[in-house]
């Protein structure tokens, strides 16, 4: 009896709590309820993310029926609260981009590449992209009569060999193909993943000559390919790579200097073009309609003044959309532009984030898989971040007109483009870190002077010299574009050589990125008091960023190259004639910003023909590792010793049964099925793949085609 007494007072203490929190989130609801629909986006994308996350068929099915709990949660809570609702819609949002992303995953597929294979055939050429820089062409073809190849297959040709190549044309190659690569290294970049939604089953170097049929293909190459070799044309070099990225999306003729000064400095966004860049093309067509409209009177008095310029707006966007080739963030723009637009001619304001969830919403219904690249979460976050910024009352104060000097303006005005690009640079810093490893540190002082010469010089000089070249006159404009394009070069090479210009860190652990995001949206989202509680899950993702150990060894997906950690914080690689994608590849995984050594060329590293063997770690936790390095086949019996005296045996080949270290072998039999690998050699050692045990991903377990049916003889290719 007494135990019965004791029991009821905790229950009803417990359940006055729960009703007073529930009243007290009611109530903060209440407050935000204008930014309650901002979240639709946001649980839309988790159902998504939490697809890509979880590995397996079974693994989604509980998701969604985990889901539908939440959903029958919400109703008991009860449908006239507002936490009822949002916990009913977003379970239920949630659960639709599930079945969004798992639907849009079947539907694309086609069969992959199953292995390594050299072969001849004929196909039609879909879509052409030079790459003056490297001296390549590729393409993207349609295999014809070979069942055995997938339906579309990703080839890179030496200039030379695709001289004039156009779209549409039939062509005989020999080829040599292998599936989309997965991740060489864990939290590296996973191609078959972005191939699988672009239907690319193979991708591949073409070998010799390209037989062509003379007749087909189209009779001009496509405006956008002319247009890219008018500029390349008008402005030499580099230079002119970014002038035709500007204008035409294509970023072939970049130099990779260039390029990677202009990502190590925070100014890559200007050169994919994105909302900036409509944003700039809208607005100067808007405001050129405007001001040649205004000249008739009865327009004006009769209202369709503004209207017009909104449509003419509405074309220059739709069109520089398709001229840049209509990839996925310019549409992802020209559809937020659109919105802006609707939302001028209501009278409504028009940049909110109602607007930018609007938007996010329509790209995510439409392309679910955009989610997990860099591309959609970078610009929506920039984007999110800029207005959250500006809607703050301190931001409004900040800005707000007064009367005041004009030098004092004008340095109001730098200094809330210096503070934009600041919370920019922070709000984008996790993503770039964990897609990317590194962030640029000085990207907001170079953006005060990169935007604005980009938007207000260089676009509208680049766009009167196209418009005046059609008369012969355009050479004075495009001397101004060039002068000015050697000037945003030479602020990105400064900028990128600046002591401390980049940040490197090791992988990103994903749960890490999600707290980190998941507070990142809070503190943007919400309005209220509240909105600081997201500090708390965004600094324990960051620290969880900040206290990652560096790998101890690296060993790359086909077992070839293995960098290991050295004592003063650098690596150095296995094979010191490795290429700079590899050296790069090595370098972001490691997280660290400095040319890699050769491991033969250090004092405490043994090596002959065949291996390497060297002692890894310190104190408790050391380590013997043999690699081997060499291609001559050496029998089993003669390895046994030196394996059974290593702890870690790495080898690119199959290894005997005899050769087995004491704690872990890797060869291409168990890279097949980790992929590359990160080794931890504390007292404790782990082992992290690239690639997850029981992964059910499509592109995973893809449809497999052999690719090795009889070839067909060169001159017949194209018949």
């Amino acid at each position: 009896m007494a135990t019965r007494l004791l029991q009821t007072p905790i229950a009803v203490r417990w359940a006055s709590r729960g009703y007073r929190l529930a009243e007290a989130i009611e109530a903060r609801l209440e407050t935000e309820r204008e930014r309650i629909g901002l979240w639709l986006p946001v649980a839309l994308g988790a159902g998504i993310a939490g697809w890509f996350a979880l590995p397996a068929k079974a693994h989604w099915i509980g998701l969604l029926l985990l889901l539908a709990g939440g959903m029958l949660a919400g109703l008991l809570i009860g449908w006239r609260s507002r936490l009822g609702r949002m916990v009913v819609v977003g379970c239920g949002v949630a659960a639709t981009g599930v079945l969004l992303i798992w639907v849009r995953s079947l539907w694309v597929a086609a069969p992959v590449l199953a292995g390594p294979v050299t072969t001849q055939f004929s196909a039609i050429v879909e879509r052409v992209e030079p790459l003056p820089a490297k001296g390549q062409v590729r393409i993207v073809a349609l295999p014809r009569a070979r069942s055995d190849l997938p339906p579309r297959v990703r080839l890179t040709l030496r200039g030379e060999q695709a001289s004039d190549l156009a779209e549409g044309e039939t062509v005989g190659v020999r080829a040599r193909l292998m599936p989309p690569p997965t991740a060489s290294l864990p939290g590296g970049y996973d191609f078959a993943q972005r191939a699988w939604f672009d239907r690319i089953g193979a991708v591949g170097t073409v070998l010799g000559d390209v037989a062509r049929v003379r007749g087909t293909g189209a009779a001009a190459p496509p405006l956008r390919a002319r247009l890219s070799a008018h500029i390349h044309g008008q402005v030499d070099g580099s230079a002119g790579g970014i002038a035709a990225a500007l204008v035409t999306g294509d970023r072939g003729a970049i130099s990779e200097a260039d390029d990677d000064a202009m990502r190590r400095s925070g100014l890559a966004h200007l050169l994919s073009i994105s909302g900036l860049h409509v944003t700039a093309v809208v607005g100067f067509a808007m405001f050129l309609t405007l001001r040649l409209l205004a000249l008739s009177r009865r327009l004006a008095l009769a209202g369709y003044v503004l209207p017009l310029a909104a449509a003419a707006g509405a074309l220059a966007g739709g069109g520089y959309t398709v001229l840049a080739g209509a990839e996925v963030p310019t549409l992802r723009s020209f559809i937020a532009a659109l919105l802006v637009l609707v939302a001028f001619l209501m009278g409504r304001e028009a940049l909110t984030l109602r607007l930018v969830a609007a938007g996010a919403l329509i790209v995510l219904i439409w392309r679910p898989e955009s989610l997990a690249g860099p591309s959609f979460q970078l610009s929506f976050a920039a984007v999110t971040a800029i207005i959250a910024l500006h809607e703050s009352r301190p931001m409004r104060r900040f800005l707000a007109r007064r009367d005041e000097p004009l030098i004092w303006r004008a340095g109001r005005g730098v200094g809330g483009l210096l503070i934009t690009g600041l919370v920019v640079e922070i709000a984008l810093a996790p993503i770039a870190l964990f897609h990317f490893h590194k962030a640029g540190l000085y990207g907001a002082l170079a953006n005060v002077v990169a935007i604005p010469l980009t938007t207000f010089v260089i676009m509208p000089a680049e766009a009167l010299a196209l418009a005046l070249d059609s008369v012969g006159l355009g050479a004075p404009l495009w001397w101004v574009t060039e002068r000015a394009l050697h000037v945003l070069i030479g602020i990105a090479h400064g900028v990128a050589n600046a002591p401390g210009a980049v940040a490197m860190l090791p992988t990103f652990p994903p749960w890490g990125f999600a707290l980190a995001v998941s507070g990142g949206l809070w503190l943007l989202l919400w309005q209220s008091d509240w909105r600081r509680l997201g500090a708390i899950p965004l600094l324990v993702g960051m620290i969880a960023l900040l206290v990652q150990p560096r790998p101890d060894i690296l060993v790359t997906g086909d077992g070839r190259h293995i960098a290991a950690a050295l004592p003063d914080g650098g690596y150095a690689l296995l094979r010191d004639r490795a290429g700079d994608y590899v050296r790069d590849t090595m370098a972001e995984a490691a997280g660290v910003d400095a040319p890699l050594a050769a491991l033969a060329d250090l004092d405490h590293v043994e090596c002959n023909r065949d291996f390497c063997r060297w002692r890894q770690g310190a104190g408790n936790a050391v380590r013997v590792i043999l690699a081997s390095r060499g291609r001559d086949r050496i029998e089993g019996s003669d390895m046994a010793a030196a394996c059974a005296a290593a702890d870690i045996v790495i080898s690119d080949r199959w290894l005997p049964h005899e050769c087995a270290g004491r704690w872990m072998t890797i060869d291409r039999d168990s890279l097949t099925e980790t992929g590359g690998l990160a080794l931890y050699l504390d007292e404790t050692p782990e082992a992290v793949s690239a690639l997850r045990a029981g992964d059910e991903h499509p592109w995973r377990r893809p449809q497999q085609l052999s690719g090795n049916d009889e070839a067909i003889p060169t001159d017949a290719l194209a018949r």
